[in-house]
């Protein structure tokens, strides 16, 4: 949840005291960044769980248009943008925090080897 203009807002529907949404309406969208300008930008999925996209909805008095930009080409863009960082994060925090183990190299034990028995120089060297 975020706060859009003191209301809390969950990113899905049109935000609290706006516009409706256009053409590229979109079954599931999440808020990635409501901008200092009043653009809104989600992140999308349509009716196919692979039609990811992000949408950029600008604000009303720039006389811009709805856009729908295909996540590949959003992401290769890489321009620093808030939105563009926000969608890292959004994207980041989708990584579990029990994985971060298996990113540093600490050793684990090999599948079926905490039960198994030692070998005879192990069991000697242990002593």
């Amino acid at each position: 949840m975020v706060a859009v203009r003191g209301q809390a807002y969950d990113g899905r529907g049109p935000r609290p005291g706006t516009r409706r949404w256009g053409p590229f309406d979109a079954p599931l969208r999440t808020l990635i960044h409501d901008g200092s300008n009043d653009d809104l930008w989600y992140l999308c999925r349509g009716d196919d769980p692979t039609d990811v996209y992000v949408f950029h909805e600008p604000n009303g008095p720039s006389g811009g248009r709805p856009s729908r930009i295909e996540l590949a080409a959003f992401l290769a863009a890489a321009n620093g943008s808030p939105e563009h960082r926000a969608l890292l994060g959004m994207i980041g925090s989708l990584v579990g925090t029990d994985r971060a183990d298996l990113a540093l190299g600490t050793p684990t034990p090999e599948p079926g080897a905490a039960g198994a028995e030692p070998t005879p120089g192990e069991a000697a060297s242990s002593i």
